[in-house]
């Protein structure tokens, strides 16, 4: 049984930083692609950032120059940096695991900005 838990979210002024962790756990190999995407109230997900396995990054627009995703392949973790938080980052961040056969998702974790 794989899972997959995000961490780190909470509320944070604008401007502020958080770092999120996604870990997996179980029976996962080789993952291919993993990446951050969230979900704000009354939207569709969307795409945060991806990073391959051996480490190609891409970023929505939106985030770009303002947080940074890296993984540990070796824990099969992934990490999202997340700095000069701005109120429309608010959302649940969902952690996303692809491996050749299988994608995985997590339950989200509440990133909150006050203004």
């Amino acid at each position: 049984q794989v899972q997959v838990v995000e961490s780190g979210g909470g509320l944070v002024q604008a401007g502020g930083s958080l770092r999120l962790s996604c870990a997996t756990s179980g029976s996962i190999f080789s993952i291919n692609t993993m990446g951050w995407y969230r979900q704000a109230p009354g939207k569709q997900r969307e795409l945060v950032a991806t990073i391959t396995d051996i480490g190609r990054t891409n970023y929505a627009d939106s985030v770009k120059g303002r947080f940074t995703i890296s993984r540990d392949n070796a824990k099969n973790t992934a990490y999202l940096q997340m700095n000069s938080l701005k109120f429309e980052d608010t959302a649940v961040y969902y952690c996303d695991v692809r491996t050749i056969l299988s994608d995985f998702w997590g339950q989200g974790t509440q990133v909150t900005v006050s203004s």
